[in-house]
């Protein structure tokens, strides 16, 4: 745990205590200041209760005396409307902050110095900070991964030397962090999402720039140039002074790196010179793992590791669950659990990532539905729909791709490694990549991809990918 020292002896309001505020209220309470907690569920205030916090109302109470508002991410800081618990901090003139800001302070406070990572981009976050950990890990350092990927920020051990934070940021997490100052600051690409939240596309990705513009002066900005919105946020961070490294996957770059024909390269001054090689990583399979790869790589130099440690590092990368996860063969036939896949974009990452697809795909149908990936139609071989979404995406498929509706997802599995083991291909896949929600017949996209992983480790003759 993190004691937050900059609010001792003060009266924090924590609103919103699920993983990350009840951290934030064992940590403040760490560092000498009194928590007043509050949240709109009974349970959530029943956990705090028996963690021994005080718990209230906070629409009763007075905010004369509130040093500031810790509010949770999931709560709308400005759209479609402030949540009532910022309305009332701001009527009070009390400023309004999150997890991610007092971990900030505290580094400020005690390590200033201290390497701090921060990754934030519409897609990929998630593998970028895992692989980012992982690289860091495998070249000796103390290395403390959290934030949006999982373990809340305060949860984690003190920012000291010698010890690397990885933190993946939400824009909402982000939008919570006026001081944000990480030392490597990642902005992978940005697409339209959460305009539910930011009210406009334009507010989102400035909410976005913000990670990299608040960079330490000493310390690197790495930014993905393949999309507009992120090209223009590098090219106006380094007018006003930043040190930029930009990465491409789409086209070579005079300055900065990119990768071609799976090679990471850097080129500076008219040179250029290999980092690393990415190609038959199975964990960094696809484009989308090549930019991932490439801003890891860029993160890595920046903070001093070798080439040849990165490259053992980026080789020996497990990838994570759910996540283009390989599962296991049988003869020939590869088994991809990719049940992060809950819409036809990020499905569409891991179908351009195979030759001759064997899909399961469907469940609880999203907007627009799988209409989208109709220039992926070619790589499937045939579909097995299952859940709500079976009959829409039959239609979808109509006499283009082979499907038939499986229903559930055993059946699924064990008609498509039926036909992708009778097909005769050379590399046949088995993909869960469902473009759907899970609620229909799972809870999550944790519960469906377990269950396709231990439906695949049942069929007979299936060895485990290592």
């Amino acid at each position: 745990m993190i004691p937050v020292t900059s609010f001792a002896g003060k009266t924090v309001a924590v609103f919103g205590l699920g993983g990350s505020g009840l951290a934030s209220c064992h940590a403040l309470k760490a560092g000498g200041a009194e928590v007043i907690a509050g949240d709109d569920s009974a349970d959530n205030i029943v956990k705090a209760v028996q963690a021994g916090f005080i718990t209230a109302d906070l629409r009763t109470v007075s905010w004369a005396n509130f040093a500031a508002l810790v509010l949770t991410p999931g709560a709308p800081l400005t759209h479609p409307q402030p949540h009532w618990s910022v309305l009332m901090a701001r009527a009070a003139g009390v400023e309004v902050i999150g997890d991610i800001e007092l971990f900030c302070r505290e580094r400020r406070r005690h390590a200033p110095d201290a390497p701090f990572v921060a990754i934030t981009g519409t897609n990929g976050k998630s593998t970028t900070t895992a692989l980012i950990a992982h690289l860091m890990h495998v070249a000796g350092y103390d290395t403390q991964m959290g934030g949006n990927i999982g373990t809340a920020i305060l949860s984690l051990e003190p920012p000291r030397m010698g010890r690397v934070h990885v933190i993946e940021m939400s824009s909402y997490q982000i939008d919570l962090a006026p001081s944000l100052d990480p030392s490597v600051g990642i902005l992978l690409n940005v697409s339209e999402d959460h305009i539910d939240r930011h009210g406009t596309l334009e507010h989102y990705a400035a909410v976005k720039e913000r990670l990299v513009a608040g960079v330490q002066p000493q310390g690197t900005a790495i930014v993905g140039v393949d999309d507009g919105w992120s090209r223009n946020t590098a090219d106006r961070i380094e007018q006003a002074g930043q040190r930029v490294v930009r990465i491409s996957v789409k086209n070579p770059l005079a300055d900065g790196i990119y990768v071609e024909r799976e090679v990471i390269l850097r080129a500076a001054g008219g040179a250029r010179s290999e980092i690393a090689r990415i190609g038959g990583i199975g964990s960094l399979r696809g484009l989308h793992n090549a930019q991932n790869a490439a801003c890891a790589a860029a993160c890595a130099l920046a903070l001093g590791i070798s080439t040849e440690v990165l490259q053992n590092g980026l080789r020996s990368f497990p990838g994570l669950a759910h996540r283009m996860e390989q599962v296991g063969r049988r003869g020939n036939v590869l088994f991809v659990n990719d049940s992060k896949g809950t819409n036809a974009d990020a499905a569409a990452h891991a179908l351009s990532s195979f030759g001759d697809i064997f899909w399961i795909a469907g469940g609880k149908p999203k907007l627009g539905g799988i209409a989208g990936l109709a220039d992926y139609f070619p790589r499937i071989r045939k579909a097995y729909l299952i859940g709500e979404a079976a009959p829409e995406f039959s239609a979808t498929l109509g006499d283009r791709v082979p499907h038939e509706i499986s229903q559930t997802l055993e059946v699924a599995v064990a008609s498509a490694a039926r036909d992708a083991e009778a097909s005769g291909l050379a590399d046949p896949v088995v993909l869960l990549s469902p473009a759907c929600a899970s609620f229909d017949q799972y809870r999550n996209f944790e519960i469906r991809g377990s269950a396709f992983r231990d439906l695949v480790t049942a069929l007979e003759g299936v060895r485990p990918v290592v």
